[in-house]
């Protein structure tokens, strides 16, 4: 069997997962309600407080969806009961963040300011303090729509790597190039 697949997804006590006649998974908890429809062969079922992913046979296929409906599942399971958070940092002179009514607007060296609408499910904040470089914080129970926008974010202003400005994730290394050096005569 699939390792993934194989393992039980432990269902929290405030968390609540049903499973429809199409086969589309829904999960209710604290942070929200998420759904995913999953491929008729993949069977959901509850089993003694755990979600159990089970497939057909082995076919190759069978094994590739069983591993990744049950990694989406248990993304759905954490999303609703504990969220996930995801930080940028916005590195360069002159940079900023601000943030109002889910829209952020960034000062990224351009002519002109970049607005990004962020979907109602995440909530958006951004914070700069003096002697730091505005960072940004995403949050949200979806990880894949999560994923997008800190990605869509991200691709406004690329880090390059002569002198690191850019929007980077909190942590993230960058790789650093040496720049012209001067001719020795």
């Amino acid at each position: 069997m699939s390792r993934i697949g194989k393992k039980p997804i432990a269902l929290p006590s405030n968390v609540t997962l049903s499973v429809d006649k199409e086969n589309v998974v829904t999960i209710k908890g604290p942070k929200g309600t998420l759904t995913q429809s999953v491929d008729p062969d993949i069977s959901v079922a509850v089993e003694d407080g755990q979600i159990q992913v089970t497939r057909p046979t082995e076919q190759k296929r069978h094994k590739a969806l069983h591993g990744l409906y049950r990694a989406l599942v248990s993304n759905m399971v954490t999303g609703v009961s504990e969220g996930f958070k995801i930080n940028l940092e916005v590195i360069g002179v002159g940079y900023k963040a601000a943030v109002t009514n889910n829209v952020l607007e960034l000062q990224l060296g351009y002519s002109h300011n970049v607005y990004v609408a962020v979907p109602a499910e995440i909530k958006v904040t951004a914070v700069t303090e003096k002697g730091q470089n505005p960072k940004v914080y995403l949050e949200g129970s979806d990880k894949q729509l999560l994923g997008d926008v800190a990605a869509k974010i991200r691709s406004l202003r690329k880090v390059e790597p002569y002198k690191g400005k850019g929007i980077r994730f909190v942590g993230e290394q960058v790789r650093r190039k040496a720049g012209k050096s001067s001719s020795k005569k």
